[in-house]
């Protein structure tokens, strides 16, 4: 059955990778045959509501909220709006290409499905992204009745470690998860320079900024949300580089490239924030983001006794710089172990 005809009242929460969409596009994305000029009406009479309150369609969404969504009953009744705002189609997926997006699976079970996103492949559609993982989720139902859904995400240009919930029930449990201090996210990444110490947690306040590059983000003391990062370098190549591992305790968007930068070494390769800084001049070393979701840990969403432990392997692109910068590159063990 499509998620997009349910047949009663139901609520929705909104996942923590949605936060700050707009209302209307949340309700594309999840219910994309109904026409923007029906959804304004069911706005303006009141039948969709978030936290039990009116809303509009440019109505900014915080992770958490609930959505109210009424009977859709009338979805198919003929919407003079419909044509000009219908969701684009999905783009058709090849035998090839459902397969090569099965074989990133690295975990499975009844709820939840972990892949290992590849660099360069965004999780969300944008302005100018055609291609994006929430458009080929049915590849990766399996024996499911339901299409898996996101719960957190990942920047375009950084691979690793992504969770799917494969059902409404370990949607809800898992934006729960996210939004505690129960996950626990290592990243790898190669920075321009060493960190000083070694250790140490990196604690500035963000705020998303508009501008003609696009989404930023920057240290804002007085409207930023608190974003919170612990770090540990591993190895080093001199002063030149080194191989840090990253644990940000706050999920704000581009945390931990704003907070290495902000340090004074950014991630190699981050030109969006370190600028000329964030290259290694001379070096042999592909000129791309040097970030990975190496390794999430959390409890089981139905059964929070056990727990889900994933890792992924380091892609090509920093496999190669890690040989050239004499890094390990399968390193054991959780420098984070000890900080609570």
């Amino acid at each position: 059955m499509s998620e997009s005809k349910p047949a009663a009242v139901e609520t929705r929460t909104v996942a923590s990778d949605e936060a700050d969409v707009r209302l209307d596009r949340w309700f594309k994305r999840h219910f994309p045959d109904v026409g923007h000029g029906y959804l304004q009406k069911l706005l303006r009479t009141g039948q969709i509501r978030v936290d039990g309150k009116r809303a509009e369609t440019s109505t900014r969404l915080a992770a958490g909220q609930a959505i109210r969504i009424p009977p859709l009953a009338d979805w198919a009744k003929p919407d003079p709006s419909a044509k000009a705002h219908a969701a684009p189609k999905k783009p058709a997926m090849s035998d090839k290409d459902i397969a090569a997006l099965q074989a990133l699976v690295l975990y499975k079970d009844a709820d939840v499905i972990a892949i290992d996103k590849p660099a360069g492949l965004a999780v969300q559609g944008g302005t100018g992204t055609s291609k994006h993982l929430d458009a080929m989720l049915d590849a990766l139902k399996f024996d499911a009745t339901e299409r898996p859904k996101l719960v957190h995400r990942l920047d375009k240009d950084t691979s690793g470690v992504l969770l799917l919930a494969r059902n409404t029930f370990a949607a809800s449990k898992l934006t729960e998860l996210f939004r505690g201090r129960d996950v626990r996210k290592i990243y790898w990444g190669a920075t321009v320079g060493v960190p000083k110490p070694y250790q140490g947690k990196i604690d500035i306040p963000l705020a998303k900024e508009g501008g003609p590059r696009g989404e930023r983000v920057a240290g804002d003391d007085d409207d930023g949300k608190r974003a919170l990062t612990y770090f540990s370098v591993l190895e080093n190549a001199g002063k030149e580089a080194a191989f840090v591992a990253m644990w940000p305790r706050t999920g704000r968007t581009h945390q931990l490239r704003v907070h290495m930068n902000a340090i004074g070494t950014p991630i190699l390769g981050d030109g969006k924030y370190g600028a000329q800084g964030a290259f290694l001049p001379g070096a042999e070393v592909p000129k791309k983001l040097h970030l990975h979701a190496r390794r999430l840990i959390l409890p089981h969403p139905r059964d929070g006794g056990r727990t889900i432990d994933v890792t992924a392997p380091l892609p090509d692109h920093m496999v190669k710089t890690w040989k050239y910068l004499g890094f390990s590159p399968n390193l054991k063990g959780d420098p984070f172990e000890d900080v609570e």
